[in-house]
């Protein structure tokens, strides 16, 4: 078994597991956006009045932040098995 074929098989895994660890945080991020723009739609349906002056950092906003750390975590982790496999290709 050569060196390459392990660093295939180990990018490719390093890849997989990157995706399926990402895609959580990735679906909580799009549900509170969505939350977001329904609150913004609500607000406006109803004119835009009598809501009290939103905080400088909610909540939301906190999680988010963690959500996007989440993201970009798994994506260099995604990338360096992407570099794992384009290694394996160039020992080949």
């Amino acid at each position: 078994m050569g060196l390459n074929l392990v660093l295939w098989i180990a990018g490719v895994g390093l890849i997989l597991f990157a995706v399926f660890r990402a895609q959580q945080p990735w679906r909580r991020l799009a549900e509170l956006d969505q939350l977001a723009e329904n609150a913004r739609r609500y607000d406006s349906w109803r004119g835009g009045r009598g809501a009290p002056a939103a905080p400088d950092t909610t909540g939301a906003d906190i999680m988010r932040q963690i959500l996007r750390r989440r993201l970009l975590i798994w994506g260099a982790v995604a990338a360096a098995g992407g570099l794992l496999v384009l290694v394996g290709f160039a020992i080949r």
